[in-house]
């Protein structure tokens, strides 16, 4: 071969540019990289000799076809035995190095990889992975392969694939893998072609079977737990992956993997969802052919929606990426030629494919009105503990397998694998198909695109690639979406099961909540990703959003023209200037733009500081505008810039005027300006007015002293950068489509927001400003601005609204409803579709309402299209009635005198064509798409119009118009662009305290939503249905303040989210009381707040499965059936065990085992001991102090007799699950009933738990507003109330046990055949013996046939509260270390029981345990001064023991017990027993004893409803108590000096908490006195009675 026929080498002069070696400089190096396409060109010497190749033959061609055999022939062909494999150490040196790869691929460029694939793919079956120009990583052919293994053998697999969703559904998956033969997976028997397709189908059967292995009923709540045992040969010789799996799917699976090169058997991800799809339509194959609507899953194993959708999203991600590879190829081959025009061409079109891969990720939706892309996160958690790895050493199943993710990466020149999913995903990348393998090592170590792009100095290039770089990695980008995709669905995964998921989820995260660590490790990731290009960056990506960070263009307004014949142009088309921009852009999207002050404002602030000598001296920054300057200097490629006072002043934020803003300026003047107070008295923020009004009123009422101190202009000015922050860019839709390769300009179309000066700066006058950014844009046509011609650059980016495009059908109809200048993004809209009407373009419809007829914009050009029939166009004016009617006849507008109305009048006149447009086609409709471009007031108008209109022409009922445009917005047939000028928000609204937010969850019907975000409250109810993320996101943060995941999802910078906030506000959430340095009280008040969310949150958890379980019926018709979701109880008229059945055993084994840990576990553990404390510490020295026994109410509760039938009847529901003999068709509608009674009670429970923690919440507020003489008796009333409130929680478990003791699983007469039900029970028991029991005489020393009822113990002292409290922490269970790898991660999420805890209860367990051992070991002191125990006797071990032993007799029953009415004052004695408390002692007996003193037993009821509220209930309670006197005197009533404490007065009077009744207690103070610290422990020793000890169900 010679040196000029390589395409790079001949025309750089014989060398090769891209090759070095040691020891020479790249110029002089004549030996190519190794892996370059050429490869007789690395070979020293003549070629023909060096490969024997004949003389007068293209060597090339000949090195090309001398071996036609694939790549996993050539490298795998000797993979070591299962035994060797099981000596090493590191497995992914089993894998080839990418550069032999690529060498055996004939190397670079990607081209050359790709035309060997494509040569020898047909022939060998694909075996080294799907490459093709095409196709990409897809299959050519999607029905191949999985024809291939229906003519063979391996049918039986195939078939058992498709049967198994039903043998899931059935119980019988074990049973049915075992009775399959063993067909052997070798060559003679397993075509090639059918490889792919066989891997699919065993994996899964062997992840199935795995799975059904670990979840067979005995994971959770479980009594007497059986195995199954199969009855067949296991491949446990073939390597730990196959371990305990039948041999008959085992063998065939090991041997298929070899095959495909895998050396030990493991399912892909890709497994699961690519290459287990088939298409509809092979001809349907714009813009891709994988497509979710074009997909139909082959094999699903569960067979439910959720799965489907999944999977089909994925493979639609996956698939979207279909043309990448040959666009990436065609930019390597153009970096080789050096062709500039060609590789700006192809990046274009890889930029375009990868800005429309985001769209797939919609096809997952969490909306349930969403029809088949249903995907409720609670559901998917099934999904993934089945696609847990076989082994902890076999690569894992996850997303970061799929290509498109690595070639990315390799194609930008990543740099940086740090971060966990860095590590994770180069290692993924190890186990990729070998062609996969080798297509990325082509692009990641020759001809690198970025390297040339940077070097060719192109201003186009440069801009497309920075435009690639946002497209992939950048916050509004494909990595973007994923990971607010991923965080959405993790969050409602995490909160009901799952614990664990990729990057370190759920194990190292502050906060215990796996979404938010996933979303760091997330960030982290994409920070990797953009060093090359942005630096090193110290914010997180979402912190970018709606910041300058996103302006990475310069730009110039060219023009600004009228669109309509108002003379003020108070809406403008504003032309920019994109010339060697590289900026593309797309119909719908945005323009984002850095606005300038004007001149007049800066101007203002200048005058006022006396900074008009100092525009052009430099400014001393901060880390903000320091990361402005150097944003500068990247954007325009050059170094960082010095700005001056001058930049500050045209770039910073001036108005309106924050709160933040004038406080600023009030500490700067000491607050000596009248003009700031008055500001600062306002009820409305933000102020409307600008930084300079401000100034300009403080400078004439300011003395000059404090002026210049406050703005010294001698030293650096530094005080302006923290003065004026770093102006924020406005947002505005694009109004023009172009067809060029690259647009020269760009159209907005920009109404000027003008709002009246505030009276305070404009006094009697009237005068108009404008918007910050309207009005640089667009200013008044006299202002100077507009006079002043300037050649200022501005900072501009383009966003891409996934949730507002064009269909990719074409044909597709849309209507577009605008209000104003909300016709803007419309015009790109129909000039983009006209221009694409030779393609079959759908109908294009306006509704346009306007104020006249002199503000229609774009009259002129919408007239062409209207005559030329390519639009309609309806009208509306508000204020005239001079009106424009579309006559469909003359197609043209025709004016007719009508009276003025709004848009939403004349969509109830075209309610008809609207109508069909809104609904889908499985509605019968024709399933428009529908958009809607305004202000807040716009949208309410047209959704108003659309309303009526569905009711007039298709509904009954106004609810079912709502549900038909719920439906439209789950299928993203309904799309907004909503605006509003930031509009003031009164501040002097009643402010809503956490308690009333917390009631507000939404989850019952008809009721509402409220989530708390930055101090204020949203009532999201109306808006839920029409969440882009779908509703169970929202419901899983209502009734608690949600900021951490609002700013984590990037909405806070969001201008779009903070207008449709405004019209769902409510009012300011209550902050934090003032507890005048008191830390015992801020402490329990953060201690109780945090208690008070847990409660919310395991509420709001336990909904998403509530409603499928409740609607158990026969046919899912339940009125309290979940809209949308499916029947999980019947499958093919059978009853769904998979589904059903194993959701409520999971569900209930969860609750019982791990969600009442988050109630009545470590956390309220923390709570008892610290009040515990408070109350004893406040008792007198000697006195015997009696407290509630709450720990012990629920440890008797958990281990009652109802607890036990409870515990039995559930593990009855799993056993259903692993059984294989039918029983549970004669139990059929028993679990039903049982199932909705069980959740039923459940969801009662935790509202009844969440009531009483906002009382408690309450009684914060209520103390703090009281007349105390001190934070000691404020502490000491509240702790009373919270224990008391604590003591309700536990009497209600309690209670909870005996009610749902009551129902059972066997109701023979609730079923279809109730005498079959009853025999086949008698049967049970014939065969178990228990039939027989009656025959068998009594034993003598044998135990009672029956049990007493347990009873409610009596009240404990200080000591038994410590006892448990260290038997708590004493049987905590060790903290599991983090998982370190993925595989580690996925199989411990699959191993983790359905019975254990989330990540976020596990957390707040923990954090609870550690802060009671902290509490414990700082108060030792006084917890052994409180205690009865003498110095250096027993230690708290042996009184837990001593304890434990007392606790193990059976309890007195409850009706041997009194029932105390005391109280001798008739307010307090109601207040009392409305709140489920005792009355008070007469006579001399203390309040604080009343308080806390006897009980009376109650029946199988609820606690009743406090009468009255906290506040009432404790200004009771402080007017009762005997007040200390202030100053050292004693007051008229002869009360106590400070010298005496409130407590020991208190403990004299003769306080002593018991079980017995009123007059048994003694009130003696010396029958107190004798009580000293040095009592003896009997009390702990006794216990000779033991009754039976049950297992806890948490």
């Amino acid at each position: 071969m010679s040196v000029q026929s390589c395409p790079v080498s001949g025309m750089a002069g014989g060398q090769c540019p891209a090759g070095s070696v040691a020891g020479r400089s790249r110029s002089s190096s004549r030996v190519g990289p190794r892996g370059c396409a050429f490869s007789g060109y690395c070979q020293p010497g003549d070629i023909h000799a060096a490969f024997d190749i004949p003389r007068g033959v293209d060597p090339e061609e000949w090195l090309r076809m001398r071996e036609r055999k694939s790549i996993n022939e050539l490298l795998y062909a000797n993979i070591p035995s299962v035994q060797d494999i099981s000596r090493m150490k590191n497995i992914d040196t089993l894998n080839a190095a990418e550069h032999d790869l690529l060498a055996v691929a004939l190397g670079a460029p990607a081209r050359q990889v790709m035309i060997r694939a494509e040569e020898i793919g047909q022939s060998t079956g694909w075996k080294d992975g799907y490459l093709s120009v095409e196709h990409g990583f897809c299959p050519p052919d999607y029905n191949e392969s999985p024809g291939a293994l229906a003519n063979s053998p391996g049918r039986i697999w195939a078939d058992l694939c498709e049967r198994m969703p039903g043998c899931v559904a059935r119980g019988r998956v074990r049973e049915s893998v075992a009775a399959l033969p063993i067909v052997s997976g070798a060559e003679d028997v397993i075509p090639d072609k059918a490889l792919w397709a066989a891997v699919v189908a065993l994996g899964m059967l062997c992840s199935i079977y795995r799975y059904e292995v670990k979840n067979d009923g005995n994971e959770g709540v479980t009594v007497n737990p059986k195995k199954y045992k199969p009855n067949c040969e296991m491949g446990d010789d073939l390597g730990e992956e196959l371990v305990g799996i039948p041999r008959s799917i085992a063998l065939p699976y090991w041997q298929v993997s070899r095959r495909l090169g895998r050396s030990i058997p493991h399912l892909t991800f890709f497994d699961q969802s690519s290459f287990n799809m088939k298409i509809r339509d092979p001809t349907s194959t714009y813009p891709y052919i994988g497509r979710f609507d074009n997909m139909d899953m082959r094999w699903p194993v569960f067979g439910e929606r959720t799965e489907i959708a999944f999977q089909k999203g994925c493979a639609d991600t996956s698939a979207s990426f279909q043309h990448g590879p040959d666009a990436i190829a065609s930019c390597q081959e153009h970096v080789m030629s050096r062709n500039i025009e060609g590789l700006l061409r192809e990046m274009v079109r890889l930029k375009e494919i990868l800005e429309r891969m985001p769209n797939a990720f919609h096809s997952i939706n969490t909306n349930p009105n969403s029809g088949e892309n249903y995907v409720p996160g609670h559901q998917w958690v099934r999904w993934g503990k089945f696609s847990a790895p076989l082994s902890k050493r076999c690569p894992a199943s996850s997303g970061l397998q799929f290509p498109p993710f690595l070639v990315m990466d390799a194609f930008l020149g990543r740099k940086k694998y740090d971060s966990f999913l860095g590590a994770e995903g180069l290692h993924l990348r190890a186990w990729l198909p070998s062609n996969v393998r080798a297509f990325i090592a082509a692009i990641e170590y020759h001809y690198r695109i970025p390297e040339f792009v940077k070097q060719s100095g192109d201003h186009r290039l440069m801009g497309v690639m920075d435009g690639i770089v946002e497209a992939y990695t950048g916050e509004r980008g494909f990595m973007g979406t994923h990971r607010y995709k991923v965080f959405g669905i993790l969050e409602i995964a995490s909160k009901t099961g799952r614990t664990e998921t990729n990057g370190l989820s759920g194990s190292a995260d502050p906060s215990g909540k796996a979404w938010e660590e996933t979303h760091k490790q997330f960030s982290e990731a994409m920070k990797e990703r953009l060093e090359p290009f942005r630096g090193n960056i110290t914010i997180e990506p979402h912190e970018m959003r709606g910041t300058f960070e996103e302006c990475r263009y310069r730009s110039r307004v060219l023009n600004r023209s009228f669109v309509d014949a108002d003379p003020n142009r108070s809406i403008a088309m504003v032309t920019l200037d994109l010339q060697n921009t590289g900026i593309t852009f797309q119909p719908g999207d945005r323009l984002a733009v850095m606005p300038l002050n004007t001149w007049g404002e800066c101007a203002k602030v200048a005058a006022a500081l006396g900074l008009a000598d100092y525009l052009d001296h430099p400014v001393a920054l901060n880390t903000k505008w320091q990361r402005f300057a150097q944003h500068l200097g990247a954007v325009s490629r050059t170094s960082t810039p010095q700005l001056a006072v001058k930049d500050i002043l045209r770039r910073g934020h001036l108005a309106p005027i924050t709160k933040e803003l004038a406080l600023k300026i009030h500490d700067l003047l000491r607050a000596s300006s009248s003009t700031v107070i008055k500001v600062l008295a306002t009820e409305e923020w933000p102020i409307r007015g600008s930084l300079g009004d401000l100034l300009q009123g403080a400078v004439t009422d300011t003395n000059p002293h404090i002026w210049d101190k406050a703005f010294d202009l001698t030293g650096d000015l530094a005080w302006l950068v923290d003065l004026i922050s770093v102006e924020i860019p406005r947002t505005y839709s694009i109004s023009s489509h172009s067809q060029e390769l690259l647009p020269s300009t760009v159209d907005l179309t920009i109404s000027r927001a003008e709002y009246q000066l505030c009276a305070t700066f404009a006094g009697d006058q009237k005068i108009t400003c404008a918007g910050v950014g309207s009005g640089f844009l667009n200013p008044f046509l006299s202002s100077e601005d507009a006079m002043i011609e300037t050649d200022e650059e501005v900072l501009i980016g383009v966003s891409r609204p996934l949730n507002f495009q064009l269909p990719i059908d074409r044909a597709a109809p849309c209507a577009f409803f605008a209000g104003g200048s909300g016709i803007a993004p419309f015009r790109s809209f129909w000039q983009s579709r006209l221009a694409s009407r030779n393609n079959g373009g759908g109908r294009d419809i306006l509704y346009l309402g306007v104020q006249s007829r002199e503000k229609f914009c774009y009259e002129e050009e919408l007239r062409e299209y209207i005559d030329a029939g390519l639009m309609e166009v309806h009208l509306a004016f508000s204020r005239d009635s001079q009106g424009l009617v579309y006559d469909r006849r003359t197609q043209d507008l025709v004016e007719r005198e009508m009276p003025p109305r709004y848009i939403d009048a004349l969509i109830v006149e075209q309610g008809a064509a609207i109508s069909e447009l809104v609904m889908s086609k499985k509605q019968g409709g024709l399933g428009g798409y529908l958009y809607v471009c305004g202000s807040v007031a716009v949208f309410d108008s047209v959704m108003n119009g659309i309303r009526k209109a569905i009711y007039n022409y298709c509904s009954a009922t106004m609810e079912s118009s709502e549900m038909i445009i719920n439906k439209a917005f789950a299928e993203r047939r309904f799309m907004l662009d909503v605006f509003m000028t930031p509009k003031p928000l009164p501040c002097n609204l009643p402010t809503i305290p956490l308690s009333q937010l917390a009631r507000h969850t939404g989850h019952r019907p008809d009721s509402r939503m409220w989530i708390g975000v930055h101090g204020s409250v949203y009532d999201v109810t109306d808006f839920c249905p029409m969440h882009p993320g779908g509703t169970f996101i929202i419901k899983s943060n209502a009734g608690v303040d949600c900021s951490k995941s609002f700013d984590n999802l990037a909405h806070t910078n969001n201008p779009e989210v903070s207008s449709l906030l405004t019209k769902y506000f409510v009012g300011q959430l209550t902050p934090k009381p003032d507890f005048h340095a008191c830390p015992e009280l801020s402490g329990l008040y953060d201690l109780w707040a945090a208690y008070l969310r847990g409660t919310v949150e395991t509420l709001v958890a336990h909904q998403f499965e509530m409603y499928e379980i409740m609607g158990a019926s026969d046919d899912g018709t339940s009125e309290r059936y979940l809209r949308g979701s499916e029947n999980v109880w019947s499958r093919e008229n059978l009853v769904n065990i998979g589904l059903g059945v194993r959701m409520f055993y999971d569900y209930q084994s969860r609750l019982l085992q791990g969600g009442f840990a988050a109630l009545f576990g470590p956390k309220l553990q923390e709570l008892v001991l610290k009040l515990s404390f408070t109350l004893a510490d406040a008792a007198a020295t000697g006195a015997e102090m009696r407290l509630p026994d709450v720990l012990g109410i629920i440890a008797r509760a958990k281990t009652s007799p109802d607890a036990v039938v409870t515990s039995r009847e559930v593990a009855l529901v799993g056993q259903f699950v692993g059984d294989n003999s039918g029983n549970v068709r004669f139990a059929e509608r028993g679990i039903f009933n049982y199932a909705a009674k069980s959740v039923t009670l459940d969801i009662e429970l935790l509202e009844d738990i969440r009531e009483e923690a906002c009382h408690g919440m309450d009684a914060f507020e209520s103390v703090m507003a009281m007349d105390a003489h001190s934070d000691e008796q404020r502490v000491l009333v509240l702790a009373t109330f919270l224990i008391q409130t604590l003591e309700r929680m536990a009497k209600r478990l309690e209670v909870f046990y005996a009610k749902l003791a009551q129902h059972k699983v066997y109701q023979p007469a609730l079923e279809r055949n109730p005498a079959r039900a009853r025999w086949n029970l008698v049967r049970r028991r014939v065969r178990d013996g228990s039939f027989f029991i009656l025959t068998q005489n009594t034993v003598l020393g044998a135990a009672p046939a029956y049990m007493p009822a347990h009873t409610r113990g009596a009240d404990v002292d200080f000591d038994a509260v410590m006892a448990r409290i260290q038997a708590s922490i004493h049987a905590a269970p060790k903290l599991r270390p983090a998982p370190r790898t993925l595989n580690a991660m996925h199989l411990a999420r699959a191993s983790t029981p359905p019975a254990e805890t989330n990540a976020v209860t596990t957390h707040g367990n923990n954090s609870a345990m550690r802060a009671m051992s902290s509490f414990i070991d700082a108060n030792m002191r006084s917890i052994r001064r409180l205690s009865k125990m003498p110095p250096g006797g027993l230690s708290f071990e042996q009184i837990r023991e001593a304890v434990e032993k007392d606790q193990e007799r059976p309890p007195t029953p409850p009706s041997s017990q009194g029932s105390p009415k005391l109280g001798p004052r008739a307010d307090l004695e109601r207040m009392m027993r409305g709140r489920g408390l005792n009355s008070r002692a007469s006579g001399d007996r203390a309040v604080l004893s009343g308080l806390i003193g006897s009980r009376h037993d109650q029946e199988i009821v609820s606690p009743p409803t406090p009468p009255l509220d906290a506040a009432t209930a404790l200004g009771v309670m402080m007017g009762k108590l005997n007040m200390r006197a202030r100053g050292g005197s004693v007051d008229g009533r002869g009360l106590p000096s400070p010298a005496v404490s409130v407590a020991s007065e208190r403990m004299r009077s003769g306080s002593i908490r018991s079980g017995r009744s009123a007059s048994a207690i003694p009130v003696a103070v010396s029958a107190h006195q004798a009580r000293l610290s040095t009592t003896s422990l009997r009390s702990f020793k006794l216990g000779a009675e033991r009754g039976l000890k049950v297992a806890p169900t948490f």
